[in-house]
């Protein structure tokens, strides 16, 4: 496939129904390497063993938890006919960088070992976050390839995260966007607390001069969000090297709104499903076929 990118600006409204296959949601906790990791798996009704993407909250890496992830984790899990494993990651100011990307590669291994105890076909996974979860996935696809470990086959980034130098983010006033510049750099400050961790490519993609062999990327950015121009560029970076990337701004949507944007999770669970080229769901209307417009058609610049 090559690399490609598309903007796409979605404005008509959207519902999903409330026909959703059923789940099977367990909390429970893995070692980490700085203490317990709460962790939440979200499985679709049966025993198949499914392929895994692994989740990521946002919370601007201070803050958020696995109900934040609910959403999101849910609507892939249907949709994508996959397992959802949801990190509850170490936050900072306790546990600043690198604690969390550590925290996610400790997730990834967790599967690795224990695929046989949750029907997991380890050998088939993908990464997705929103906000700093986004910084997350794609960084742990950074990590896992320089350590040679599984291969993961599919990254979703949702309004990420990726640039703490801060140098690529969009006018707020102009935007009307409801995350500020000055929450980015309170945020940075705490997660971040050395000045050269800016530029260690575990925190900040943007700065990494090795993003050949990553895996196929979704950018979904919000039109009302400064963080929209940094995750753009991080998508021409992908491209450049020759990864198969794809990128889609939605109109109208603000920053803490997209990760629960309809449209925007239709495309993200499409998206991995194919990637990781799971079975759609059995019922014979899965969720995502189930998004309706409200308006007789969809506009889109592509």
């Amino acid at each position: 496939m090559d690399a490609s990118t598309v903007i796409a600006k979605k404005t008509k409204k959207k519902t999903v129904s409330e026909a959703e296959p059923p789940l099977q949601i367990d909390n429970f906790i893995i070692p980490g390497p700085v203490g317990s990791i709460p962790v939440r798996l979200y499985r679709p009704q049966g025993t198949a063993v499914l392929p895994v993407v692994l989740y990521f909250h946002g919370g601007g890496f201070i803050s958020g938890s696995l109900d934040d992830a609910d959403m999101p984790a849910q609507f892939i899990a249907r949709n994508s006919n996959v397992l959802v494993l949801s990190v509850g990651y170490a936050l900072a100011p306790a546990k600043p960088f690198p604690a969390a990307p550590e925290d996610a590669y400790a997730a990834m291994a967790w599967v690795g070992k224990n695929a046989g105890a949750i029907n997991a076909n380890a050998s088939r996974l993908a990464v997705a976050g929103d906000d700093a979860g986004g910084n997350l996935a794609t960084c742990l696809t950074l990590i896992a390839r320089d350590r040679n470990a599984t291969p993961i086959l599919a990254q979703a980034l949702i309004g990420p995260m990726l640039d703490p130098s801060m140098t690529r983010l969009g006018d707020a006033k102009r935007l009307e966007s409801d995350l500020t510049p000055q929450e980015c750099a309170e945020c940075y400050r705490q997660y971040l607390p050395r000045s050269l961790q800016r530029l260690h490519p575990y925190a900040a993609p943007l700065e990494s001069r090795r993003l050949s062999g990553l895996p196929p990327a979704f950018i979904a950015t919000a039109e009302h969000d400064v963080l929209h121009i940094e995750a753009e560029k991080y998508a021409a970076a992908l491209i450049t090297v020759g990864v198969p990337t794809q990128v889609a701004r939605f109109a109208g949507v603000k920053h803490a709104s997209l990760r629960e944007h309809a449209p925007a999770l239709t495309e993200v669970a499409e998206f991995l499903r194919r990637r990781l080229n799971a079975k759609p769901h059995s019922r014979k209307k899965a969720a995502a076929s189930a998004i309706k417009d409200e308006d007789s058609g969809e506009d889109s610049d592509k």
